[in-house]
């Protein structure tokens, strides 16, 4: 697989576009889980103020790309996922363990927990080099557009 069809197979499933787009690669699926990559660049448009001279990834986007992870996985299965969006219903147990930095690579782990009329509840993990930087359950619903 050649890398532009890399992204473009996530572009195929995700409706996010730049500078929102927040997954670059899914690495492993199942019907059940999915594991996908974000590299961390200082190029991010986010870096610029938090923090000048130390910067961090905002928690809030670190949960927005495990939540984007979980939808490949959910809009995959999805026959016409155009006509589809995933919104967050809830976010629970998140803890942040660890910043993530420029030239992190993060790997998310998203499991799903049940799906019932429409609502999914899925546990997320953001992992560098192996070490927990984030997990959290994430419940979202399945809405038309």
């Amino acid at each position: 697989m050649k890398n532009n069809d890399v992204i473009d197979s996530v572009l195929a499933v995700l409706p996010h576009r730049y500078p929102f787009l927040l997954v670059d690669r899914i690495l492993e699926r199942s019907d059940r889980w999915v594991k996908a990559l974000k590299n961390v660049t200082i190029n991010e448009p986010f870096f610029q103020g938090h923090f000048p001279g130390a910067p961090v990834m905002p928690g809030v986007l670190i949960v927005e790309a495990m939540a984007q992870a979980a939808g490949c996985l959910l809009l995959c299965e999805v026959e016409d996922r155009e006509n589809k969006l995933i919104y967050f219903a809830g976010i629970d147990r998140c803890r942040f363990r660890k910043p993530v930095v420029p030239g992190d690579q993060l790997i998310f782990e998203v499991e799903v927990l049940s799906i019932h009329r429409g609502f999914t509840k899925i546990h997320g993990r953001a992992t560098v080099d192996g070490e927990l930087a984030c997990e959290a359950d994430l419940i979202s619903a399945l809405v038309d557009r």
